[in-house]
């Protein structure tokens, strides 16, 4: 079965293509051969966007927190109905297998249903005044929105933008990654068939520059929220200063593991290796700097390596697959340059090492005994690389958990309750995980510190990232 989404803007409640629009290649990453093309909006496209949000706004904002939530529910209830359909789309334009690419599809689902009900329990507070006098704190949605998301999780990160935008009353214009437009597309498809009025949610597929620089620079555009590198993160922020336009940014980490020595071993490796090679390693919160206790280091990672040699990669839509090809021709490149650094300063290659056999493959790779000055300790890899070295000591782990600028996600495993409440409150990092890497959910805040961004996604914190805060007093 072939590619069968129909690549299209979605404007003012009508779909686009063509009509001189120019066009970029899909590229299915197993071969690199081209499965579509997909518009992009020209300059008169987003005019038109931004002046149907704004004119959406008002409606939207004042339509009853049940009919939103009705809209929500539905748009859930169809991506779970086209799940097989969206999941076939996501593997061949992204690469991750697609059981993952299932799990994604209905994830997101569940986060337009949790968004429909969070809603509804948007209180405020009153203040404590004398008699006669009233204060009161509320939350009001923020305005029309801008979001940006990249390819690595392309229905997911969208849908958790989006959802949480549309819950809280504002109105949304996407643009989601030229690799992987046809996930978005049948996401906005989604919300059209549930009855989303006219201008409250749109998908402008494009030039990031032209999109973003169109969009941020108009004063309808209240809220940017972007997902991806800190470089490009920090440009949109400059962006931003000049309207004072309000950010959420979900920037790069550098997940550190801390393995200590009372973890039961075999289950801990028995967890990290199936997830340090999901999505093929380009996952923001991936685990990737391996420290492990000196008196276990070597049955590490000979455990580690044994079980990478056993994933089977190839195309995600064969059964037993369990990694996919990388999703562009930049990142094996990257990760070839990463490796041979790394082997130049020291680092000993276990397990793989090499690209793949055609498309945008790379092998699954742990390097052992990597020295700080490699760059791939310092860099994200954002690939199927590990990397590992040995620790003594409490304090020394801490301190290289801490040493890199970037505090998205990071991971332990003990046995010990005192030392797991230490390493929560020590740990520089938004989220961290404890004999567990389930630290992503719809009730969940996701977010991260330093360099890794700011501000929250998922949870209630989500939704008020899309409100303003209005104190109201009467006297």
């Amino acid at each position: 079965m072939g590619y069968e989404t129909s690549l299209q803007l979605f404007i003012d409640g009508v779909w686009k293509s063509g009509a001189g629009r120019d066009a970029h290649p899909v590229v299915n990453p197993v071969n690199a051969q081209p499965i579509a093309e997909v518009p992009y909006a020209t300059k008169d496209d987003l005019e038109e966007a931004l002046a149907a949000s704004e004119r959406a706004w008002p409606e939207w904002r004042s339509t009853d927190v049940e009919k939103r939530g009705a809209i929500l529910h539905k748009t859930a209830d169809l991506l779970r109905e086209r799940a097989d359909h969206i999941a076939r789309t996501m593997t061949q334009e992204q690469g991750k297998v697609l059981n993952e690419a299932k799990l994604e599809t209905l994830a997101s689902a569940q986060l337009f249903d949790w968004y429909a009900e969070e809603a509804k329990r948007d209180y405020g507070r009153t203040l404590v005044r004398p008699a006669g006098q009233l204060s009161r704190v509320i939350r009001q949605p923020v305005g029309p929105t801008a979001t940006f998301t990249p390819w690595n999780f392309p229905l997911y990160l969208l849908a958790k933008k989006v959802s949480a935008a549309l819950a809280a009353g504002c109105t949304v214009i996407s643009r989601p990654p030229h690799e992987t437009p046809g996930v978005g597309t049948e996401l906005f498809r989604a919300l059209h068939d549930a009855g989303i009025p006219n201008g409250v949610a749109q998908l402008v597929h494009g030039d990031s520059a032209l999109v973003s620089e169109t969009l941020i620079a108009s004063r309808v555009i209240r809220k940017v929220s972007f997902t991806g590198s800190t470089n490009v993160g920090k440009h949109l922020m400059r962006l931003c200063a000049d309207s004072m336009t309000r950010v959420t940014m979900e920037l790069g980490g550098h997940a550190p593991v801390l393995i200590f020595d009372d973890c039961d071993l075999e289950k801990t490796l028995d967890m990290v290796v199936p997830q340090k090679f999901r999505n093929a390693g380009q996952v923001c919160v991936s685990p990737t700097r391996f420290y492990v206790q000196s008196g276990i280091y070597d049955a590490f990672i000979n455990g580690f390596a044994e079980r990478t040699q056993k994933v089977k990669v190839g195309n995600g839509l064969e059964d037993g697959v369990k990694m996919g090809p990388l999703a562009n021709q930049r990142r094996p490149d990257a990760i070839e340059a990463l490796v041979q650094d790394a082997k130049t300063k020291g680092a000993r290659v276990l397990a793989g090492g090499e690209r793949g056999d055609g498309g945008f493959f790379f092998q699954p790779t742990l390097l052992a005994d990597v020295p700080n000055e490699a760059n791939i300790m310092n860099d994200e890899p954002f690939g199927p690389v590990a990397v590992s070295r040995p620790f003594d000591t409490f304090d020394e782990v801490i301190e290289q958990a801490n040493r890199l600028p970037y505090g998205l996600a990071a991971f332990a495993f003990t046995e010990n309750g005192r030392r797991a409440n230490l390493i929560g409150d020590l740990v520089e990092s938004g989220m961290v995980g404890i004999n567990t890497f389930a630290i992503s959910g719809a009730d969940t805040p996701f977010g991260g510190v330093k360099d890794s961004g700011f501000g929250s996604e998922g949870g209630k914190e989500g939704l008020e990232s899309y409100q303003v805060v209005k104190a109201v007093h009467q006297a």
